[in-house]
């Protein structure tokens, strides 16, 4: 078998996993600081304050999923659909590092 027909391991190798740790810590970090930069506005006009709720629920909502993602590069479930057990595409986890969903079952699940 030539390199390019070998089956690639989706699993994540130590560096791989260093480096998704290091993308999902910039996530948690940047949604961190919106959820302080909200707290931080105050209260406003009550359609404001609407929004500004929607946001922080959705950041909140976010940091559980990050966390939820740190957890499965811990047990070794990075990377593997939660739908169909197949790999997630690596550009989707570039993009999305928390992806829990490849696309066709993330579209199914929403």
């Amino acid at each position: 078998m030539s390199p390019e027909t070998t089956p690639t391991d989706h699993r994540l190798k130590p560096a791989t996993a260093h480096e998704t740790r290091q993308r999902l810590e910039h996530e948690r970090a940047t949604r961190l600081t919106q959820l302080q930069a909200l707290a931080e506005a105050g209260p406003g006009e009550e359609t404001a304050e609407h929004l500004m709720s929607a946001q922080r629920e959705t950041l909140r909502r976010v940091l559980k999923e990050i966390d939820a993602a740190f957890a499965r590069v811990e047990d070794g479930g990075y990377g593997t659909c939660q739908g169909c057990a197949k790999p997630i595409p690596a550009e989707r986890l570039e993009i999305l590092p928390y992806a829990r969903y490849c696309v066709p079952c993330q579209r199914s699940t929403a």
